[in-house]
């Protein structure tokens, strides 16, 4: 997670993708250059140790775009394929 977290912030696609489950891999990714990711708060997890295959995350991962704050609050899971953590999916969840 925390890898990709600081994939988004250095704007490194090619990471992401790389570590994205092919069966919900994205042909392409965009990455804004106007959003800078500023800090990781892990809030949780379940799984993900040495002796499992999946894993989820709930985490907090704050940003500013066009100078203004903002956060993205999800919950993703992870799958171990050939010894390395891919990304499958993410549930967000709304902080309003």
């Amino acid at each position: 997670m925390r890898s990709r977290f600081s994939a988004f912030a250095v704007g490194d696609p090619a990471y992401l993708r790389r570590t994205w489950h092919p069966s919900t891999r994205p042909g392409s990714l965009r990455l804004d250059p106007d959003q800078r990711w500023t800090r990781l708060e892990i809030l949780g997890r379940a799984g993900g140790g040495l002796f499992d295959a999946e894993g989820t995350v709930e985490f907090r991962a704050h940003f500013t775009r066009g100078g203004r704050p903002g956060r993205l609050h999800e919950t993703s899971r992870f799958v171990r394929g050939d010894g390395e953590w891919l990304y499958v999916a993410g549930e967000l969840h709304d902080d309003r």
